[in-house]
């Protein structure tokens, strides 16, 4: 399928594309009055390590949104002399992108960019100058001091020798012993890169010294589009040894232990955390599911819901039998088996017409049948929630709130 985007700048068209196999997309050029295929000039080419994710015209310059290494770039190009620079960014992992831009005729970038340290900003930058101004910055209570705390990218290395980006925060006073608590967040589906995002609630935890992780794994975007190939269809299982392999590493790495990681992931990160939990329980002191994609063969076989039929390109087609077999394979409801697993916290909302609320409750209805352990195994049913949960913004918080009783609790956190 030929996939393009187009923007206008004076004479030209400025294309977008990933036509001719080119997964992590080039940028070319057009005329304006022939702008056929024949007259098209190569101005980025595709390259299988950087990701070309979008692009904003300037009378005098060419900004242009990469992914690299798992992280966004910002490439500026002066169109008058076609010096490249790229903006340069602080911390280790972050998330930055292009904000809006209305003026054609500016030397001034608007972007936005966070951390897992630094609040939500929005900054302006001179493209001439290459200064930058803070413009604004979400305002944290309580007397936040971002010196208090570290944020680190590392990676894993998974069984195939692929190297598997980690961003993690924490206080300062981190001290490598394994005696850490940890809170292992992943999704790894859709070609999504999971965003290094700050959020005030997290705080709490890493108050209590805490440390605070992502692991960015196959099935997700942050390494182009081949890292999401890598990770879906008949790969899928990719995903689950990343992470694996992630939990490991931090582990080996004395950044926690096994009885003092937590793991925790929502939707196809729900799939994530049990088809996980299945294959290594004895690596996870306890887990967070929220409105968990858990009955893959059953759901994936009733093309009446809403979501099946698209997202055959995404899982595979059970009918086709070796789809099939591999689907029933990794499926968390079908590897159910009589074992000891960590202690569990599954949510789903009744409401949800992406994950129906059935598929987490038959799932703990069966793990509970089966599991010859006595931990807890908790479901809670949001009444009257969809898929994103709570829309409320205090009702959103209770329900964190909700979640980290639960996981400090595990932990042993009293206070």
């Amino acid at each position: 399928m030929h996939e393009y985007y187009v923007d206008h700048h004076t004479d030209r068209f400025y294309i977008r594309t990933n036509e001719g196999g080119a997964k992590n997309f080039k940028l070319v050029t057009a005329p304006v009055n022939d702008p056929a295929r024949k007259n098209w000039k190569e101005l980025m080419p595709h390259s299988k390590d950087v990701m070309i994710e979008d692009i904003d015209l300037f009378k005098n310059h060419l900004v242009v949104t990469v992914r690299e290494k798992g992280l966004p770039e910002l490439r500026i190009t002066d169109l008058r002399d076609n010096k490249t620079h790229d903006l340069e960014f602080p911390e280790p992992a972050y998330t930055a992108a292009l904000n809006v831009n209305k003026e054609f005729d500016s030397t001034t970038l608007r972007f936005s960019y966070q951390s897992l340290v630094t609040p939500a900003s929005i900054y302006d930058y001179d493209m001439r100058t290459r200064e930058r101004q803070l413009v604004k910055q979400t305002p944290v209570l309580g007397g936040y001091d971002p010196a208090q705390y570290k944020s680190e990218r590392v990676h894993a290395v998974a069984s195939d020798g692929t190297r598997i980006p980690i961003s993690l925060v924490y206080k300062k006073d981190l001290q490598r012993d394994g005696k850490r608590p940890m809170l292992l967040q992943a999704y790894g589906s859709y070609g999504y890169p999971h965003p290094v995002a700050f959020t005030s609630a997290s705080l709490s935890l890493l108050e209590r010294g805490v440390v605070y992780a992502i692991a960015h794994i196959r099935g997700g975007g942050e390494m182009g589009k081949e890292w999401h190939d890598q990770g879906k269809m008949m790969n899928k299982k990719n995903t689950f040894t990343d992470f694996i392999a992630s939990a490991e590493y931090l582990v080996n790495e004395k950044y926690t232990s096994k009885d003092r990681l937590v793991i925790t992931g929502g939707s196809a990160g729900g799939l994530l955390m049990g088809a996980v939990t299945n294959m290594r329980p004895d690596l996870f002191k306890a887990v967070v599911s929220h409105v968990p994609f858990v009955d893959v063969i059953n759901t994936m076989l009733d093309e009446t819901l809403p979501l099946t039929v698209g997202e055959f390109q995404e899982w595979g087609n059970p009918k086709d039998k070796a789809a099939y077999d591999y689907m029933k394979s990794y499926s968390p409801y079908d590897q159910i088996a009589a074992k000891d697993y960590p202690a569990i916290l599954v949510k789903t909302s009744l409401n949800d017409s992406q994950v129906m609320y059935w598929e987490p409750a038959k799932y703990v209805a069966r793990l509970r049948a089966a599991k010859t352990d006595k931990n807890p195994l908790l479901l809670k049913t949001n009444m009257g929630a969809g898929h994103g949960g709570a829309s409320g913004r205090y009702d959103y918080l209770r329900e964190i709130a909700f979640d980290y009783a639960f996981i400090l609790g595990q932990l042993g956190a009293t206070q």
